[in-house]
């Protein structure tokens, strides 16, 4: 399909910065990459519509992305019941009241240092950080755009450096079907210093955290905001505690390490990050209702009304996710990654494969949404460059692995972006336009990075 196989993303991506119209943008890309599918099978471009249903249908075939559309729902629940009881106001004046969180500096360095906590898995990772916080950041006048950059930009680069998670398993598995010389632990293992994206965008995180400042859209954003918001309440009722935001989240954390060394036989690494954070979820929002129940503060049918509401605010963000999947599904189909790692040329000087290999990658995850199917595309493409070429595989991998997070904090089609948009409240268009200049910059970085580690190791 050659340069037509991009002409799906590209739609994608003018709608959304033209319109700002995400749902719009996505249904349109997936009808223009099933008008190339159905062009390319010899079948009359009626059928096209036809397609693009079955497509989107084709997304609850596996069992995975079913459970990422139901994690999202619920999520909307659990939100839904911690808002009710109260937890939230509670836990702000908690922590005010212990001197915690008193600053914008404490507030932000807190919300780090949950997401660096929660390795396990980048949604829950978000999840937990994202909801601990946002009381915080609403009371000390921050922004939910600022919070969605620190909770989306810690995640992934945490997950990618630390390893013992799904992250580290799902890479471990493609290593293992390649010849590199060495285990693939220890291959793996060494990618870590050389991950220079994941690295530099936490340094700028910390950067933010710490010293308050932000840059770009968001300095304006929170220009215009007042310094205090008034919907986190100064007194907080006596029938309202802590432990109704606190309990739930800690069920949901514990319940997911649990549940990764269950679904992976005793061994963490080897669990299952989409059984494994749907169970957690389930079981926080069940914990929440039966506590809510024991408060005597809702009935049973209160509480079923307050879940579905709080579900139904999230349906729009659902809706994102699951058109961003099926999206991915008919890209990859339709071949628009294999086409884009081709970018990498045969003849490109050895010292310019690895920052290469990072703008594929960037590419690829910017333009499918996702940095697992950049992982699986461009792997296999690097790993015969390295033995061929006899070139650092601890670099080049690096690389392909720092693209994809690099693309994925970028791209607004991303289910990531939309989990952390969901996590902090804040607009998911609003949260691509502020993050994007960080990723930009730490994406900059990084490529200089891999030229000069290049021109030194090469």
């Amino acid at each position: 399909m050659s340069w037509m196989s991009v002409l799906p993303p590209l739609v994608a991506i003018i709608v959304v910065f033209w319109r700002k119209e995400v749902i719009v943008a996505l249904l349109l890309a997936i009808v223009t990459s099933e008008l190339l599918l159905t062009w390319q099978g010899g079948e009359p471009l009626i059928y096209t519509f036809v397609a693009t249903i079955e497509r989107i249908i084709s997304v609850f075939g596996s069992a995975g992305n079913t459970r990422i559309l139901i994690f999202s729902l619920m999520v909307g629940a659990l939100l839904a019941y911690i808002r009710e009881s109260g937890g939230v106001a509670a836990t702000v004046e908690a922590l005010l009241a212990k001197g915690l969180g008193r600053t914008k500096r404490s507030a932000s360095l807190m919300t780090v240092f949950t997401g660096i906590f929660v390795f396990i898995e980048s949604n829950l990772s978000v999840l937990t950080a994202g909801i601990l916080s946002r009381g915080l950041f609403e009371k000390l006048g921050m922004s939910k755009a600022r919070l969605a950059y620190i909770i989306d930009s810690t995640s992934a680069p945490i997950c990618i450096l630390i390893l013992l998670n799904g992250w580290g398993a799902y890479i471990l598995g493609m290593l293992d079907q390649q010849d590199l010389p060495g285990s693939s632990v220890s291959t793996l293992w060494s990618t870590i210093p050389f991950n220079f994206y994941a690295l530099v965008t936490l340094i700028i995180v910390f950067y933010t955290a710490f010293s308050g400042r932000v840059h770009g859209p968001m300095r304006k954003l929170e220009e215009q905001q007042p310094e205090e918001h008034k919907d986190i309440p100064e007194h907080v009722p006596s029938n309202s505690k802590a432990r109704f935001m606190l309990v739930p989240l800690t069920v949901m954390v514990v319940g997911m390490v649990a549940f990764m060394f269950g679904t992976g036989g005793g061994d963490i690494t080897q669990g299952d990050g989409s059984k494994s954070v749907l169970y957690a979820t389930v079981l926080a929002c069940v914990v929440a209702y039966f506590m809510l129940i024991a408060s005597r503060r809702n009935s049973h049918k209160q509480l079923v009304d307050i879940g579905f509401k709080g579900m139904s605010e999230l349906l729009p963000l659902v809706s994102i996710v699951l058109l961003s999947l099926a999206l991915g599904a008919s890209l990859r189909e339709l071949g628009t990654g294999v086409f884009l790692a081709g970018l990498v040329g045969e003849f490109l000087p050895l010292f310019l494969i690895a920052p290469m290999l990072f703008i594929a990658g960037a590419l690829i995850s910017f333009t499918t949404g996702t940095s697992w199917g950049t992982f699986a595309i461009l792997i296999p493409i690097a790993a015969p460059m390295i033995l061929a070429l006899d070139l650092p595989a601890p670099l080049l991998l690096a690389a392909v692995l720092g693209g994809g997070v690099f693309g994925d904090h970028c791209s607004p089609i991303s289910d990531t972006t939309a989990v952390s948009a969901l996590a902090s409240g804040c607009d998911l268009l609003e949260h691509v336009r502020t993050q994007l200049p960080y990723a930009l910059t730490a994406g900059s970085i990084t490529l200089v990075l891999y030229v000069v580690t290049s021109l030194v190791m090469i």
